[in-house]
């Protein structure tokens, strides 16, 4: 669908962003009656925020190995990949069948069953600073509760966050602390600025409980911390008794051992998310055995821990099989490999064209950010335009590729090479239809 004209090249952005979203509702009526019909029942048609963009977003008929097919019959490439839980593609054969093996033993039992311990030993296994775990029904909770077992560990009530960092829906920070945020006093440092978080550290130690970070930022750009700045995180924390808390939610795929392994970092906690569950709902948490068996239900003095599905068989059953057969780690060896190479490729299209884009990320995490200023922290990229990024996701939508409209991108495994290459064609054209139109963000 490209629009290669010299006008088209040479219009206004806003009048670019406007061409390309006519197109797109065009092409999209089933989905933009989905949207309206929606909105009868849900607020703005939506149940989870992150999904909608304007004018409405495709709506998902099905998926199959990397690819998904909208109610209007487009099928696209799956590069968005659930936000990262999209791991294993739509139809893994080791994990459906490791569902439809639970599922016929039947469903909420109501005590422990065959899998729990299971997946808890594959994870203490992976990742090096978990010694114990305890599993729950998604990254916010996760998060959630490892504020809360710090908090009720130490006694103190304050938790350092960082700008622009979003932590689940209950521990938001992208545009400021979110109005709806668990009441907590916080205190916010930059990401990425060692001094100014260590003269904080100091400042609030008294009353800090828990330091979180995201070792690559996700919603905040695919920015990834400099592990100079992490290690000061782990030296000021450990020097006042505050914990440390990764949040691996999403970056736990990008290494073997996740990045805090990767980084040879220990924090106190980890939380876990998305792709673990094998693409069933998930969270976990776990750390150091010192502050995870304050949990421990044997215990007189014992934190309460609880969820109707935190050990759901289906879940269970699946993060198994996920980490047993299919994401071995010479499987995330190769999968963040070929996610570095991808950038490079991507780069190397945009320097040809130069023009004011870029790629951030780490391995199978990318994103792209339509501008020339360097981004070491979410503020940098807070003031590109938005008529760019939708220019630059419906176009990309057009041309048969599924990512989030703040451009982020995590790869899949069944992503292959073949679909690598079409995409670099695909934002080469981009580039060539609207070098013009970019080049006026300087």
């Amino acid at each position: 669908m490209s629009t290669s004209s010299t006008a088209k090249r040479n219009i206004s952005l806003d009048a670019a962003a406007a061409d390309v979203e006519a197109r797109y509702i065009s092409a999209n009526p089933k989905s933009k009656a989905r949207f309206e019909s929606a909105a009868r029942s849900m607020p703005g048609g939506n149940t989870r925020t992150i999904l909608h963009y304007d004018p409405f977003p495709v709506a998902i008929a099905k998926g199959e190995g990397a690819r998904i097919t909208d109610l209007d019959g487009h099928v696209y490439a799956d590069y968005l990949g659930e936000y990262t839980a999209g791991l294993y593609g739509h139809s893994e054969p080791a994990i459906a069948e490791a569902i439809r093996e639970a599922l016929s033993g039947g469903l909420v039992l109501g005590g422990p069953n065959a899998y729990e311990a299971r997946l808890a030993e594959l994870m203490c296994e992976r990742f090096p600073a978990v010694e114990l775990v305890r599993f729950c029904n998604s990254g916010s909770e996760a998060n959630l509760m490892c504020v809360g077992l710090a908090r009720a560990a130490t006694g103190r009530d304050a938790v350092m966050a960082f700008n622009g960092a979003y932590h689940g829906g209950f521990l938001s920070f992208t545009s400021g602390p979110s109005r709806v945020n668990a009441p907590f006093d916080f205190v916010m440092g930059d990401y990425n600025d060692p001094e100014g978080a260590r003269r904080l550290i100091t400042e609030n130690a008294g009353r800090l409980a828990a330091v979180i970070v995201e070792p690559v930022l996700g919603a905040g750009g695919c920015i990834p911390a400099d592990r100079e700045f992490l290690a000061m995180l782990r030296e000021e924390t450990r020097r006042h008794g505050i914990v440390l808390v990764f949040d691996e939610v999403m970056t736990s795929r990008l290494a073997p051992g996740g990045m805090h392994g990767s980084l040879g970092l220990a924090p106190d906690l980890v939380s876990f998310g998305k792709y673990l569950g094998g693409g069933v709902t998930f969270g976990a948490f776990g750390g150091s055995r010192e502050l995870m068996s304050r949990l421990d239900p044997t215990r007189k003095d014992g934190f309460t821990h609880s969820g109707t599905y935190n050990n759901n068989v289906l879940t269970m059953a699946a993060g198994i099989a996920g980490l047993e057969k299919v994401f071995t780690p010479d499987s995330a060896q190769r999968l963040n490999a070929g996610g570095d190479r991808l950038r490079q490729r991507l780069d190397a299209v945009i320097a040809r064209h130069d023009v004011p884009m870029q790629l951030a990320g780490r391995g199978s995490m990318l994103c792209f950010h339509p501008q020339r200023k360097p981004i070491r922290r979410p503020a940098d990229h807070a003031a590109c335009p938005a008529a760019a990024r939708k220019l630059l996701h419906l176009g990309l939508n057009l041309r048969g590729f599924y990512l989030a409209r703040r451009g982020f991108m995590s790869l899949s495994l069944p992503l292959s090479e073949a679909d690598h290459n079409a995409l670099v064609t695909a934002f080469d054209d981009f580039l060539e239809d609207h070098a013009g139109v970019l080049a006026q963000l300087g």
